[in-house]
C-alpha cells in the first residue's frame, strides 16, 4: 500500500477554540485555517487547523449531538480520532484496505475549490481511531472548499514532524492489533519489548509503514500484575486509543527550555539517572548538563542516539499527552528509555493519586 507520511492528525475536542489557544500558547503552533459552523460541507462541526513545521493538527468540535466528535468526546474526552495518511491514490488505498478486512468509515470523496482538489477516504484503525487516506499535491489547500489553508511549513521552528504514536490496547489485543496493521496497511513489525517496573509489566510491539514515516507503538498491560498507568489510561479513556503523540525536534534542549517558559510541564527525572547514564554511555550528542537541566532522557540503539521527554497531560482525564524526541541516527526507542519513560509516568501517577 502506498503510504507516504502522516498527513495530519485530527483531534476531537470539547472546545476547538480553547484547545487551539493552548497549543498556540504552549507549543507555538500557528492557526492556518478554520471551517464549519455555517452552511456547507462541515456545517455540523467547527474545526481549527494548526501547523508547526510539517505537523498539522486539525481540532474538531461537534456542534450537534449526532456528530461523531460529540459522541467521541463524551466517551473518551479530548483525544486523537483520525490519523491522516498521505497517499498518491486515496481511492486505491481505501479499496485495498477494505479488501484486506478494514471497516469502511467514509467512501472516497473529492474536496474542490479554485482549481484545487484533495481526495480523502477513511477506514477504521484501533478502537475509535480512524485512518484517513489523503491524496494531495504539494502546496495544496488542506480541504478545498472547507478548510483552505495551504500545506507549506508553518508555525514555530522547534518541532518538525510526527515521529510516532503510542497506542494503548486492552490485555489480549496486542497481537491482533499488530497483525491488523500488517495485514491491512502493509506495515512491518520492527520492534518488540516487555517492560517490568516493580511489580507492574507491559508488553509492546512497534509497527511501521514501508516509508518509515508512520510508526505506531502498541502497548498492552499485563493484567496478572498490579494495575499501572496503561490500565489507568484504558479506564479513563474508556478503551483503546492514542496515549501520546511524539513530535520530532532538531534541538530537544532548546524545545524543552522554550516550552517550559510557555507553561508546559514536563515529567521529572531523578538525578541518579544521569549518573548511571554517564557511566554507561559516556559522552553523548547533547551535553549532560543540558540533559539534567531539562530532565531529558538519552539512549542508544544499533544506529545511533535518541533523546526523549514526556509532557504531563493537560487533560482532566490525564489521558493524551505529548513526547518530544530528537534522533541522532537511532531508529528504535532504546530499552533504557522505554523503562525510564514508564517510570516517569508512574511517578506522575503516584503524585496524582496522592493529590486526589
Amino acid at each position: 500500500m502506498d503510504i507516504r507520511q502522516v498527513d495530519h492528525v485530527e483531534l476531537y475536542v470539547g472546545d476547538a477554540q480553547q484547545t487551539a489557544f493552548y497549543l498556540r500558547t504552549a507549543f507555538d503552533f500557528d492557526v492556518l485555517g478554520c471551517g464549519g459552523g455555517v452552511a456547507g460541507p462541515l456545517a455540523d462541526q467547527y474545526s481549527v487547523l494548526l501547523g508547526h513545521g510539517d505537523i498539522r493538527l486539525l481540532l474538531t468540535s461537534g456542534l450537534r449531538a449526532e456528530h461523531p466528535a460529540t459522541a467521541y468526546v463524551g466517551r473518551h474526552g479530548d483525544g486523537v480520532a483520525v490519523i491522516g495518511l498521505r497517499t498518491d491514490d486515496a481511492e486505491m488505498a481505501f479499496t485495498e484496505a477494505v479488501e484486506r478486512g478494514a471497516l469502511a468509515i467514509e467512501a472516497p470523496r473529492a474536496w474542490r475549490a479554485g482549481g484545487a482538489e484533495v481526495i480523502t477516504a477513511t477506514v477504521a484503525g484501533v478502537g475509535d481511531v480512524h485512518h484517513r487516506f489523503t491524496q494531495r499535491r504539494d502546496g495544496e489547500a488542506f480541504l478545498p472548499g472547507a478548510i483552505d489553508a495551504a500545506s507549506a511549513p508553518a508555525g514555530g521552528k522547534l518541532l518538525t514532524t510526527v515521529d510516532h504514536f503510542a497506542v494503548c490496547v486492552p490485555a489480549g489485543e496486542l497481537d491482533g492489533t499488530a497483525d491488523y496493521y500488517q495485514r491491512v496497511f502493509g506495515f512491518a513489525q520492527i520492534f518488540e519489548e516487555r517492560i517490568e517496573v516493580g511489580e507492574q509489566a507491559m508488553d509492546s510491539k512497534v509497527v511501521q509503514d514501508a516509508s518509515r514515516t508512520v510508526t505506531l507503538t502498541i502497548i498492552a498491560p499485563d493484567t496478572t500484575r498490579p494495575r499501572g498507568q496503561i490500565d489507568d489510561f484504558l479506564g479513563s479513556h474508556d478503551g483503546a486509543g492514542v496515549q501520546h503523540i511524539a513530535f520530532s525536534t532538531a534541538d530537544i534542549a532548546a524545545a524543552v527550555g522554550t516550552f517550559t517558559e510557555r507553561g508546559v510541564r514536563f515529567l521529572a527525572t531523578p538525578s541518579s539517572y544521569y549518573d548511571g547514564i554517564e557511566r554507561q554511555l559516556g559522552t553523548v550528542g547533547v551535553p549532560m548538563d543540558r540533559l539534567r537541566a531539562g530532565n531529558i532522557l538519552v539512549d542508544r540503539d544499533h544506529w545511533g542516539e535518541m533523546f526523549q521527554i514526556f509532557t504531563e497531560s493537560a487533560l482532566v482525564r490525564r489521558t493524551l499527552f505529548f513526547e518530544l524526541i530528537e534522533r541522532h541516527g537511532a531508529l528504535t526507542f532504546g530499552t533504557n528509555n522505554i523503562k525510564a519513560l514508564y517510570e516517569a509516568k508512574e511517578r506522575e501517577r503516584a503524585q496524582t493519586t496522592v493529590g486526589a
